[in-house]
């Protein structure tokens, strides 16, 4: 099929033209500088030519990923129209060939390494600027999300025990450990409901003690046999003193006001995760810092805290600056929503829990590669990095994407456009707004539909919910 020209069809139709013609290699063309082609290698085979390579499967599933909303029917129905563009032989529109794809073709591991690839790429160009006191931290949070109702998922990730069977989704619980200097997601660990959070961080020791040298977490990793293993492997901890620990600041070696080094006890118990061999290694004390912080805002009551860690100088690290830090733990949170709530990783859409992790994975991959463009927006157009929007910046690449490539020839024209991408991205700042509370409320309604109190098969008609005594008809 011809080109066509401008001279006989309309500007509008040229740019359609081109961006339908070059709308599965719009991803690659942007994210080449962190993902490279040789990350990806394409597959020479002397039998007949596949449509869904690896190439093509991995940037439909990413572009999938990208699009909250976009199912595998519409992956499929862009390879058509591609093919279609580019006078190649057409393949069924059955979605079942580019799933079969989706689950050989891609694996877990192939996965994780293009995502430490990411990672390595984005964090070499990191100014040293952007660290706390030099340091690399890590922020450390647990989250879930749920996935079809299938036998096999259930099997994996049970539903919580109090939805009725039938009625509940499986659930999986996992734990992510995030840079706070670039918001990319380094490390990520995953389970059932049945795994605590502190066990699916200790999967993580090995990998954090490579990447970082300070862990931020809340009250939930707080744990004497954590803080000395990790400061042993040359990792400290900025924490939150756990609830059932009581601090009494006339004790200790006081270091000024609100702010002393105390003496943890050893646990007489042995947990079930260390060997009572190296039980038997850890000294009895453990010496900590404990730091309270008084939040004190116009209009609400004073809130304190107390923040436990093993930065022991104060000079170097005095409390103002650890109350600074430990306030920044929020970030992760918003870490979540931007995955979550944009991406869509709340609710994961394959059947099996083997397509499930490599679902989890390809959002994990997506979020860094958007971060990445932020990234390289705040230091180009020197923008505070936290204030740029992730929604605004994944709207911007939606919409800029197909353009560039459609001018991927012209080096001059894409550089420009290009530049002009960044500063997009870089003018979409989010509001200065703080000390602004916005609780987790809908203001929408839904929908007054009967809840499903029973396996669907089993509950029938049912009568309307405004005309509770008129059974609907069949």
């Amino acid at each position: 099929m011809p080109s066509p020209s401008c001279s006989g069809f309309s500007f509008l139709a040229c740019t359609a033209h081109r961006v339908l013609r070059s709308n599965l290699s719009d991803l690659p063309a942007l994210f080449a500088e962190w993902l490279p082609d040789e990350l990806l290698p394409r597959h020479v085979s002397n039998r007949r030519q596949r449509p869904f390579t690896q190439t093509v499967v991995f940037w439909l599933f990413l572009s999938q990923c990208l699009t909250r909303t976009q199912p595998c029917r519409e992956a499929v129905r862009k390879l058509l129209a591609w093919l279609h563009l580019c006078r190649r032989p057409p393949i069924s529109g059955n979605t079942s060939a580019y799933c079969q794809a989706r689950k050989n073709r891609i694996s877990e591991d192939f996965l994780k390494n293009v995502h430490q690839q990411i990672v390595s790429r984005v964090e070499s160009q990191v100014p040293a600027s952007y660290r706390w006191h030099g340091r690399n931290v890590g922020v450390i949070d647990g989250s879930t999300l749920s996935m079809p109702d299938t036998p096999l998922n259930q099997a994996c990730y049970p539903q919580p025990s109090e939805q009725k069977k039938g009625c509940g989704f499986p659930v999986m619980k996992f734990v992510g450990v995030f840079s706070m200097a670039t918001g990319l997601w380094h490390l990520l660990a995953y389970g059932n409901l049945r795994n605590h959070e502190r066990s699916l961080f200790h999967r993580l020791w090995d990998e954090i003690c490579l990447r970082f040298d300070l862990i931020l977490g809340d009250r939930g990793f707080t744990s004497f046999f954590d803080m000395y293993i990790l400061k042993q492997r040359g990792v400290d901890t900025v924490l939150r003193q756990h609830q059932k620990r009581a601090s009494d600041f006339r004790r200790g070696k006081r270091l000024g006001h609100h702010d002393h080094l105390v003496t943890w006890k050893k646990p007489a118990r042995c947990p079930n995760w260390i060997s009572p061999e190296m039980y038997a290694t850890i000294p009895d004390e453990l010496t900590v810092r404990e730091v309270k912080v008084l939040v004190a805002v116009k209009g609400f009551r004073t809130q304190a805290y107390v923040i436990v860690t093993t930065l022991l100088d104060p000079v170097l690290y005095p409390p103002s600056a650890l109350a600074e830090l430990y306030f920044l733990r929020w970030s992760v949170e918003l870490r979540f929503r931007d995955v979550k709530c944009t991406l869509g990783l709340d609710i994961l859409r394959c059947k099996s829990p083997e397509m499930v992790q490599k679902e989890l994975w390809m959002q994990v991959i997506a979020h860094n590669l958007i971060r990445a463009l932020m990234l390289k927006a705040a230091v180009v157009k020197h923008q505070p990095l936290s204030r740029l929007s992730f929604k605004g910046t994944v709207d911007t690449l939606r919409q800029w994407a197909p353009l560039l490539v459609g001018n991927a020839k012209h080096p001059t024209v894409y550089r420009r456009l290009f530049k002009k991408l960044i500063a997009c991205i870089a003018n979409d700042l989010v509001l200065l707004r703080p000390e602004r509370t916005e609780p987790r409320a809908k203001k929408r309604r839904p929908k007054n539909y009967q809840l499903l109190t029973k396996p669907r098969h089993r509950m029938g008609n049912l009568p309307h919910r405004n005309r509770p005594h008129q059974q609907v008809k069949a």
